[in-house]
């Protein structure tokens, strides 16, 4: 026996298992192997041969049917021979050679003739002792050769379940590859493998009911199909997705089978079964098929653990796989709707010559639910800023729907009141009520100077009046706050609409609430007083300032009180600033 050379026979376990009695029992034992599956170039035929030479004593080499197997007289190798034509076996003794499993049955036998002369007793005493060790030996050889044939099958199907999530293939492959290395390596005839069912969002149920055939090998449509589970209250799933591999190395014989006519029907004789679980979450179990009863060893249940863990780690990654393609597939969405959502802001503000006004946008995240916007009425100009409840799609789609309809009631009505007024009215009926929106809108008749304005239970607008000789103060602050609640929410809501004279150099702020309730890492808002100082400090330092300057000043502010901190909410900010210069006729503009 040489463990270098290659198997001179098939590497295939041979099955042949014996009955058992007793019902409730396995009606067969584990599958029996013989010593030829184990002989190479006969080096142990060929000593026990030597040893009946040296010793005068018949020492030779038997399988586990009690054949003979002896060298060949030319070419070498060995054959095995009936025994009927080895010697007579009158006072023999039988030495047997074992695996470490010893329910696995004898492989064979060395058996010692009496010796003709006959050996001292101390000499055939020593003779046994030596053959024992040999025997011992031969087994130990033996069981390393059925562990090492058992860590190639399960290395080579552990490198097919490895290639799989390195090419990153679908559920479907990982589970017909599976199921095809688990059937080959054990030798088995048919099997199946189930899932729980998944909904939209990839969450799993974990009822053993509720588990759906993904792949099957040599099953009919009726067997899998079949209402009932193949075991007692489903006893086997909930075993198998505890992390146990379930035996039945006799369905007809086995009290837990529930549906054991079926299963003859089926001409399945034995099975095994294991829980697919990648760390604690179960998803789904392999069950696995002989069509004759038979046992299976330890290798055996090792093999099919290993496979189901491999097979659960590759679903784990297909399974983020699909979603990391739906994500970016998502994200995709996104941005095309983030760019249309831009490009419904106004690119440019209006050139009117008497009225500077710059507009800043920052949206939280891809979408957002502020926006802003000016509306040409005919000389004059409407500036709105408004702000929906929420974030995402959801806010995104609902500002479109309140830009939409304020656009549309403007053409047709100059009363600010009215318009917010049918505005309100319009997204009531097609919101729910928690969804609603903040909207201050102002219109600015750029002759006259003159600002009406309505809110919808928005952020005050401040209105700064730029002294020409001293710096502005608080006092120098003006609120904008005339109005009525937010739109969305109660249809009979009335609004009202106020008038603000403005003046030159005045300087108009309207922005959502983003802008106060910026905040730091320690959770503190920036709040509006810290916004009142910081318009201040701009007009306080550049009292000339332009709209523009004016609105990175007060941005640039939040940015230096919030750092790196994840922004909350979006922040909108619109500055008008009223500049000096002719106005009447001049200025090509009619009068209200």
């Amino acid at each position: 026996m040489n463990q270098a050379e290659p198997l001179a026979r098939n590497g295939r376990e041979t099955r042949a298992p014996s009955p058992l009695g007793g019902a409730g029992e396995a009606a067969r034992e584990p599958a029996r192997r013989s010593i030829t599956d184990f002989l190479t170039d006969g080096s142990l035929p060929a000593l026990c041969a030597e040893m009946s030479r040296l010793t005068g004593v018949h020492v030779e080499l038997r399988d586990e049917a009690g054949r003979l197997i002896r060298p060949r007289e030319r070419g070498g190798g060995w054959e095995v021979v009936d025994a009927s034509q080895a010697p007579p076996d009158s006072g023999m003794i039988s030495i047997p050679l074992r695996l470490a499993d010893a329910a696995s049955g004898a492989l064979g036998t060395i058996v010692v003739g009496p010796g003709e002369p006959r050996l001292s007793q101390d000499a055939r005493e020593r003779l046994e002792r030596a053959l024992r060790l040999l025997a011992g030996t031969a087994g130990e050889i033996c069981q390393h050769e059925v562990e090492l044939r058992h860590r190639v099958k399960e290395v080579a199907a552990l490198a097919k379940m490895s290639s799989l999530l390195v090419r990153a293939a679908g559920p479907d492959s990982v589970l017909a590859v599976t199921l095809d290395s688990a059937i080959e390596v054990l030798g088995l005839d048919a099997g199946a493998v189930y899932l729980f069912k998944e909904d939209f969002d990839g969450l799993s149920t974990e009822r053993e009911e509720d588990l759906v055939v993904r792949a099957s090998r040599g099953l009919s449509r009726d067997w899998l199909e079949h209402p009932l589970p193949l075991s007692k209250g489903r006893a086997f799933d909930r075993l198998a997705l505890s992390g146990q591999i379930v035996v039945s190395e006799n369905i007809a014989a086995d009290e837990r089978i529930l549906i054991g006519e079926k299963a003859a029907e089926e001409g399945l004789g034995a099975a095994i079964q294991a829980g697919l679980v990648f760390k604690n979450k179960p998803m789904g179990v392999i069950r696995l098929y002989s069509r004759t009863p038979r046992g299976f060893d330890e290798a055996d249940r090792g093999l099919l653990a290993s496979l189901a863990q491999q097979a659960a780690a590759a679903l784990e990654q297909s399974r983020l796989l699909r979603f990391e393609h739906e994500e970016q597939r998502v994200q995709r969405q996104l941005q095309l709707a983030a760019d249309v959502q831009q490009r419904m802001l106004p690119r440019t503000p209006p050139n009117i010559p008497t009225l500077d006004m710059a507009a800043r946008y920052i949206p939280s995240s891809e979408l957002g639910g502020d926006f802003y916007d000016y509306i040409d009425l005919n000389g004059h100009v409407g500036v709105v800023v408004g702000d929906v409840v929420g974030k995402g799609i959801a806010a995104a789609l609902l500002m479109s729907s309140v830009r939409a309809s304020l656009r549309a009631f403007v053409q047709d009505l100059y009363d600010l009141d009215e318009v917010v007024s049918r505005v309100n009215i319009a997204l009531c009926k097609d919101t729910r009520d928690n969804e609603f929106a903040s909207l201050w809108y102002g219109v600015i008749d750029p002759v006259r100077l003159r600002l009406t304005y309505c809110s919808g239970g928005h952020e005050p607008p401040i209105i700064v009046r730029v002294p020409e000789h001293r710096a502005p103060t608080s006092a120098d602050m003006d609120e904008l706050s005339v109005g009525g609640m937010v739109v969305g929410i109660d249809p009979s809501q009335r609004y009202q609409r106020a008038l603000f004279d403005l003046r030159e150099r005045d300087v108009l702020i309207a922005y959502t609430d983003g802008i106060p309730d910026a905040t730091n890492f320690s959770g503190e808002k920036f709040g509006k007083k810290r916004m009142r100082q910081a318009i201040l400090r701009a007009l306080s330092d550049r009292p000339e300032s332009t709209a523009s300057e004016v609105a990175e000043r007060i941005l640039w502010e939040i940015r230096q009180f919030t750092g790196l901190a994840l922004r909350n909410d979006d922040k909108t900010l619109v500055v008008v600033r009223v500049l000096p210069g002719p106005r009447q006729a001049d200025a090509g503009l009619p009068a209200i």
